[in-house]
C-alpha cells in the first residue's frame, strides 16, 4: 500500500514548511481555554478535514480552525484563538507606493484614538477589521481599502461625524505636515502626564519640556547674568531689581514673563529644528505663555494645537502639589504650599491671557477625559484647516 504524503503547513512569511501536528494544534486550542478533550477532538477533526491534502498555508489553517470552532459551538473562543495566533499571521497591508507591513490590530486601534471614542468601541472596530481579514481568503489589503473598511465600520458603529474625524486624520497623516501640540499651565496642572498620554495615543515620538530647556540654559548661563532664570517660575519676581519683600500680582507676573522670555529662546530653537525636520512634536511647560502660543501659530506651516490646563479648585490643586512633591522630593511639597498664593495667582493670569488670545482652556480633573478633550481640539483644528484650504 502506497504511503500517503503527510500534510504540511507552509509559512509564507518565514518561507518554511512544517508537518501538521495534531498535538501542537491541541495545545494552541487549550491556551484559549478549551478543555483538553474538546481541543484534541477539534484538532482531530481538522486533520480529517484536510486528509488527502499536501499542504496548507498558516492563514488557511487559522481560518479553517476558526470556522470549525463556530460550527462546533465554540463561538466564544474564536476571538481568543485569533488573538493568540495573530503574531504568526501573514496579513499584509500594502501602501500606495508598494511598501508592505504586517497588519497590526494594536496599531489600528492607536490610529483610532484621534476619534476620542471609548476604548471598548475602538477595540471593537479594530477587532472586527482583524476578524474580517482573517476570515477572508486574502492575505493582503491596500491601505486605501483598509481605510475604507474602517470608515464604513466607524460610520455604522459611531456615526458619520466620527468617520469624518478619522478621514481627516488619515488625510493629515499622509500630507507630511507636522503636528505641534502646545500644553501650558501652572505648576501641578498635570502637563507632563497629559503630554505623555497624548504622545502615546497619537504616536508622536518627540516631546519636550520647557523646564528641561531651562535646566540646560542654567548650566550655560550663570545666575549673576540671568538671575531670574535660576529661580522657580512663581518665584522669579524675587530676582527682579525692583522686587520687594513680598510680591504683589504685577511683580509676580513680571517675574514670570521675564523668565518665559528667556526660555523662549530655547523653545524657538526646538521649534526651528522641528520645522527643518518636518516632525511632529508635543511641547509642554509653564513657560508657554498664551501670547507666545499665538505667535507660534502665526510663524509655522505646521498644524499647531495650543491648550492651557487648569485646576480650578484650590483644594484640588494643593492636593496635586503635595502629591507631586512627595513623588519627587518631600521638601518640594512644603515649598509649593508656601508659595501656593503665587502659583494660584499665576494660574489666574495664564487663564485670563488664554481667554484673550482664544487659547482653549481644559480643566484637568480626570486624566482620561482631559486627553479626550484635547484629542477633540486636535480634530477641530484639522477641520478648521481643511475648511480654509482653497
Amino acid at each position: 500500500m502506497e504511503k500517503q504524503d503527510k500534510l504540511h503547513i507552509v509559512s509564507e512569511s518565514e518561507e518554511s514548511s512544517v508537518p501538521f501536528l495534531r498535538g501542537i494544534l491541541t495545545r494552541s486550542l487549550q491556551k484559549t481555554g478549551i478543555p483538553f478533550d474538546d481541543a484534541y477532538s477539534i484538532a482531530s477533526g481538522i486533520r480529517s478535514h484536510f486528509q488527502g491534502s499536501n499542504q496548507l498555508s498558516t492563514d488557511q489553517l487559522r481560518r479553517e480552525v476558526a470556522r470549525y470552532l463556530q460550527e462546533k459551538g465554540f463561538e466564544s473562543f474564536v476571538e481568543i484563538y485569533l488573538k493568540n495566533s495573530i503574531e504568526k499571521s501573514h496579513l499584509t497591508v500594502v501602501t500606495s507606493d508598494g511598501a508592505d507591513s504586517p497588519f497590526s490590530k494594536g496599531q489600528l486601534a492607536d490610529s483610532l484614538e484621534i476619534c476620542a471614542l471609548p476604548r471598548e468601541v475602538i477595540y471593537d472596530v479594530a477587532s472586527a477589521i482583524e476578524s474580517e481579514m482573517l476570515f477572508s481568503d486574502r492575505t493582503t489589503i491596500s491601505t486605501k481599502e483598509l481605510t475604507a473598511r474602517v470608515l464604513a465600520l466607524l460610520a455604522e458603529r459611531a456615526g458619520a461625524a466620527t468617520a469624518s474625524v478619522y478621514q481627516r486624520w488619515v488625510d493629515f497623516s499622509h500630507s507630511g505636515r507636522p503636528l505641534i501640540i502646545l500644553i501650558g499651565g501652572t505648576t501641578g496642572s498635570g502637563k507632563s502626564s497629559i503630554s505623555s498620554e497624548l504622545a502615546h495615543k497619537l504616536d508622536i515620538v518627540r516631546t519636550q519640556s520647557t523646564d528641561m530647556l531651562r535646566e540646560v540654559m542654567r548650566l550655560m548661563i550663570p545666575s549673576r547674568l540671568l538671575p531670574t532664570l535660576h529661580s522657580s517660575t512663581f518665584e522669579a519676581y524675587a530676582s527682579l531689581p525692583t522686587a520687594g519683600k513680598e510680591a504683589d500680582s504685577s511683580e509676580m507676573v513680571s517675574g514670570y514673563l521675564t523668565q518665559s522670555g528667556q526660555v523662549a529662546v530655547g523653545v524657538e530653537g526646538v521649534l526651528g529644528r522641528t520645522a527643518n525636520e518636518q516632525v511632529s512634536l508635543i511641547l509642554e511647560g509653564v513657560h508657554l505663555h498664551p501670547e507666545f502660543m499665538h505667535q507660534i501659530e502665526q510663524q509655522t506651516d505646521a498644524i499647531v494645537v495650543p491648550a492651557i490646563l487648569a485646576v480650578l479648585k484650590s483644594k484640588r490643586l494643593k492636593k496635586r502639589l503635595v502629591g507631586r512633591g512627595h513623588a519627587i522630593q518631600s521638601r518640594r511639597s512644603e515649598r509649593y504650599l508656601e508659595s501656593f498664593d503665587q502659583i494660584w495667582e499665576l494660574q489666574s493670569f495664564l487663564l485670563s491671557e488664554a481667554d484673550s488670545y482664544d487659547i482653549p482652556i481644559v480643566e484637568n480633573n480626570d486624566e482620561e477625559q482631559t486627553v479626550q478633550t484635547i484629542l477633540q481640539i486636535v480634530s477641530r483644528r484639522l477641520e478648521e484647516k481643511e475648511s480654509n484650504q482653497p
